[in-house]
């Protein structure tokens, strides 16, 4: 019985937090997204790219779902932070930090595009 009764239990608590398993991996998917908007940047080497690069990335990993857009956030945060730390100014660091936000709230990251970046970026 009381095996029963924890097995419903288990049936009602997934089905309440419906798909929770499937967090780690948008997460994991997310970060790829965040690398390989930050490889692309770092390939294109295009000027005032930066922010356009910024919501790109949190943009593909928010589409993931929310673990993706957890692990946007989270990267986004802790490398802005790292760049504060090593002396890089406020105010670019605030000018990412938007740029983050708005590819992660679904903005379309093409606002941040510079003239003239290749299409296949």
């Amino acid at each position: 019985m009381k095996l029963l009764l924890a097995a419903i239990v288990l049936v009602f608590l997934v089905e309440a937090n419906a798909q929770w398993y499937k967090f780690p991996g948008q997460a994991v998917r997310g970060s790829h997204d965040m690398y390989r908007a930050y490889r692309d940047m770092r390939k294109a080497n295009w000027k005032n790219s930066d922010k356009y690069f910024h919501a790109r990335g949190n943009y593909d990993a928010a589409q993931r779902g929310p673990g993706g857009r957890w692990a946007a956030k989270v990267i986004s945060d802790a490398r802005e932070w790292a760049q504060q730390k090593t002396g890089r100014g406020a105010s670019d660091s605030a000018a990412d930090q938007a740029a983050n936000r708005w590819g992660r709230n679904g903005g379309n990251p093409n606002v941040y595009r510079p003239r003239g970046l290749p299409r296949r970026y």
